[in-house]
């Protein structure tokens, strides 16, 4: 998701990107999928504002950094381990983000827009998440922390986007526990279950490489 040179994304790749994982996501979802989720049985699908498809829209773009920022390392660090969970982090969150998108797709709703966050504050969210077209999510990394990240290398670098990944892990497991708990489709409560195990592992072993290699975490969303 680097462009040559190692500059910003353009947004025509990352509209690539998104068409690509939506695509996955219906051909994951297929017909078993749909049904499980009360397509063709008559059962309503979730609003626009429903748990359901507000983590769906938030989680997928939450996603899509994390994508973007793992996207830098084959280019900028030599480290094997590094390398490796860059690897497995950018793998398993496109194939979320297809299944996210492929249940907006099914539900008939737009796979972005709407007011970010305001599904955890219409169910008594945590009252410290500001909601807005423009409200960046938990952990989130601000382009400035992006700008820098794109400028580093070696070590320096390694150390950077564990800070980096460790906190927006910590931002996206917020959101996957409250989603577990109070999405209407099962579907998405599972899904949403196992992100938040995932990025509580995940967090649990990046800590540790941080720590071996010299840097502190930063402060959690």
């Amino acid at each position: 998701m680097t462009a040559p040179g190692g500059t910003a994304p353009r947004p025509a790749a990352l509209r690539t990107v998104l068409l690509a994982v939506i695509a996955v996501g219906l051909v994951l979802l297929g017909g078993g999928l749909a049904v499980a989720l009360g397509i063709g049985r008559g059962e309503p699908a979730p609003g626009g504002q429903s748990v359901d498809a507000g983590f769906s829209r938030d989680m997928s773009r939450h996603h899509l950094q994390g994508v973007e920022m793992a996207n830098l390392v084959p280019d900028r660090s030599s480290d094997p381990e590094v390398r490796q969970l860059a690897f497995d982090i950018a793998e398993t969150q496109q194939n979320q983000v297809g299944r996210m998108q492929g249940w907006l797709a099914l539900w008939a709703l737009p796979p972005s827009g709407g007011e970010t966050m305001a599904w955890m504050a219409a169910e008594g969210g945590h009252p410290g998440h500001a909601t807005g077209a423009d409200t960046l999510m938990p952990g989130m990394a601000t382009d400035e922390e992006l700008a820098e990240l794109r400028a580093l290398s070696g070590t320096e670098f390694d150390v950077q986007f564990l800070r980096l990944m460790i906190r927006h892990h910590q931002g996206g497991r917020e959101m996957a526990e409250y989603a577990a708990q109070h999405a209407g489709e099962p579907a998405v409560r599972t899904l949403a279950g196992t992100i938040a195990e995932t990025q509580t592992a995940e967090v649990t072993t990046m800590q540790r490489m941080l720590t071996a290699r010299g840097g502190t975490p930063l402060p959690a969303p």
